[in-house]
């Protein structure tokens, strides 16, 4: 097994030398654009972490993981479109750089040539990773869906937001693992354990998300502590605080959350109390608890030694012991 910034290091390399388009460039130069922003690259060293896991070289898996790279950016140029975002990781979106038009277009290309990128391997292999993409792809589009039908919705409940978090976010995590499965052969029963494995630590992932956002530490954040509360968004621990309170607190928090008022402070120090004092708070820390939790069970199933089941078991600890 390699560390977390080797697998990154050398998936950076191979990611620089795929970035070789040629014309036209107003097609091609939005997508160098948005794969060189950076960010945690989570979901392809997971590719060649399970890889590797699995007894495989993880070099082998340096397609397929570039491929799950190459679909998670895409669904972002597409989602900033959506949400007419300005910025992405503290850079201007796609859209706005260039226009909507390049932005739609250039992010149905990274489709494709994510889908491209499975050809490079034999013919089980590319079945069984088109075949998983495609089931991703899908699910990630009708996770992107429901959380647009929620933002008009009052009655969301939590089931329906955790299926919302699981498709738009946790189904790619467990499929980047997968992927290294099966380009490592291993077992059908461990592939499905690894997906299992990845797609509880994702859900867990964006329970973690939902808290840093109201309860992170603004200096190891990175951005704006309350931009859910500021934009009305209906995440885990506002649908606990609906759940928990008082027909008094829902109704004023329900008022809240139908405002935009130009200076928003009052706005989330009110909405972080009602969700202290609700039980809200603890409940989300119970919940990233438990995925967590469900995550290292599927561990136990899987067929390799302890000291890789320790590193798998590391690597979520570390994830939801983040700031940022």
């Amino acid at each position: 097994m390699q560390t977390i910034e080797t697998y990154q290091k050398n998936f950076v390399k191979y990611l620089e030398e795929y970035m070789q388009f040629g014309e036209p460039k107003n097609l091609y130069e939005p997508i160098n654009y948005i794969l060189k922003l950076g960010g945690k690259r989570l979901r392809p060293v997971l590719t060649l972490m399970a890889a590797d896991i699995f007894d495989c070289d993880s070099n082998k898996a340096l397609d397929a993981a570039l491929a799950v790279e190459v679909f998670h950016n895409f669904s972002l140029v597409h989602d900033d479109i959506m949400d007419d975002a300005p910025l992405r990781r503290g850079n201007i979106t796609v859209h706005e750089k260039w226009n909507i038009n390049t932005g739609i277009l250039s992010g149905d290309a990274m489709l494709i040539l994510a889908y491209q990128l499975f050809e490079n391997y034999e013919v089980s292999i590319f079945k069984s990773l088109a075949k998983l993409f495609s089931k991703t792809a899908l699910e990630v589009c009708e996770g992107q869906q429901y959380d647009i039908d929620f933002e008009t919705r009052d009655d969301v409940t939590v089931p329906e937001y955790l299926k919302m978090i699981e498709y738009k976010t946790a189904v790619l995590v467990g499929a980047a693992l997968q992927m290294g499965a099966i380009v490592a052969k291993a077992s059908v029963e461990d592939q499905q354990g690894i997906y299992e494995f990845g797609k509880n630590l994702g859900i867990a992932f964006q329970l973690q998300d939902d808290f840093l956002d109201a309860f992170g530490d603004p200096e190891s954040f990175g951005k704006q502590v309350g931009g859910d509360i500021i934009e009305n968004k209906k995440t885990y621990l506002y649908l606990k605080a609906i759940e928990y309170s008082s027909k008094e607190t829902q109704a004023e928090l329900l008022g809240l959350f139908s405002i935009s008022p130009a200076n928003a402070k009052d706005k989330i120090d009110t909405v972080k109390q009602i969700f202290n004092d609700s039980g809200a708070l603890q409940a989300t820390k119970d919940a990233i608890e438990l995925y967590t939790n469900k995550a290292f069970q599927v561990l136990k199933q899987l067929d390799i030694d302890s000291g890789k089941k320790e590193v798998l078991m590391n690597f979520g600890e570390q994830l939801m012991k983040r700031q940022v």
